[in-house]
C-alpha cells in the first residue's frame, strides 16, 4: 500500500516552507540578495541547511518565490489604492497616491526595494522582474487613460506614459534604495525624496498642463 502523507504532516510541511520565506524576505529586506544566503535563511529560520532544500531544489527557487511573493504584495497594494472601481476619486490624485506609497515602502525596506527594482539577480529572477514592472505599468496606464478622459491630464498614449513613468520612478529611487546610500529610511530627508518623486511623477503625466 502506498504512503499517503497525513493532512497534519502537510500543515506541518507547509508551516516549514512558509517560515523559510518569510525568513529570507527579512534578509533581502536588510541586506538584498547578498544577506539570502542559504546558510543565513536557515539560521534565520532556526533550520537546518539540509531542511531549506528539502522545500527549494535550489537557492534560485527560493529567491524566486520571494521575489514572487514581494512584488505580487506590493503591486497588489498599488493597485487596490489607485485601480477603479475599487478605487475612488480624481486618477490624477490617485496617482499621487499610489506614487507616494511605493515610494515610501520603498525607502522602508531599502533591501527589498533595491532587490525588486535593480538587484542582479538569475534570469529566472529578470522574468518575474519584468512582470513586476509590467503590473506597474497597467496600474499606471489605467489612472492616465482617467485622467485623459476626465480632461484633468492632456491627451496622450497611456501605455507610452506608463511605461515611461514606471522607468523614470525606478530609476530614480536606484540610488535612495542602494544599501550603499546612508539615506535614512524615513522622517524629513525620506519624505523629501518622496515629494520629488511624486513631482517627477506628475511633470512626466503632463499634470496640470492640459
Amino acid at each position: 500500500m502506498p504512503y499517503r502523507r497525513t493532512t497534519a504532516v502537510d500543515d506541518r510541511l507547509a508551516a516549514a516552507r512558509e517560515r523559510l520565506v518569510v525568513a529570507a524576505t527579512d534578509l533581502v529586506a536588510d541586506a538584498g540578495w547578498a544577506g539570502a544566503s542559504v546558510t543565513a535563511v536557515a539560521a534565520a529560520a532556526d533550520m537546518s541547511v539540509g531542511s531549506v532544500y528539502q522545500h527549494f531544489p535550489s537557492k534560485s527557487a527560493l529567491v524566486v518565490e520571494v521575489f514572487r511573493r514581494s512584488a505580487d504584495r506590493e503591486a497588489s497594494l498599488i493597485s487596490a489604492l489607485a485601480v477603479a472601481p475599487v478605487a475612488e476619486g480624481d486618477p490624477v490624485d490617485r496617482l499621487v497616491q499610489a506614487v507616494t506609497l511605493f515610494t515610501r515602502r520603498a525607502l522602508a525596506r531599502r533591501g527589498l526595494a533595491y532587490a525588486l527594482l535593480v538587484a542582479p539577480s538569475d534570469p529566472a529572477v529578470e522574468a518575474e522582474r519584468l512582470d513586476f514592472r509590467r503590473r506597474y505599468r497597467d496600474v499606471f496606464a489605467a489612472l492616465v487613460r482617467e485622467g485623459v478622459e476626465a480632461g484633468s491630464l492632456p491627451a496622450q498614449d497611456p501605455m507610452v506614459a506608463a511605461a515611461a513613468l514606471t522607468g523614470a520612478i525606478g530609476e530614480v529611487l536606484v540610488g535612495p534604495v542602494s544599501m550603499t546610500e546612508q539615506l535614512p529610511r524615513g522622517g524629513r530627508e525620506a519624505e523629501r525624496v518622496v515629494r520629488e518623486v511624486v513631482a517627477m511623477a506628475l511633470r512626466c503625466v503632463g499634470a496640470g498642463t492640459g
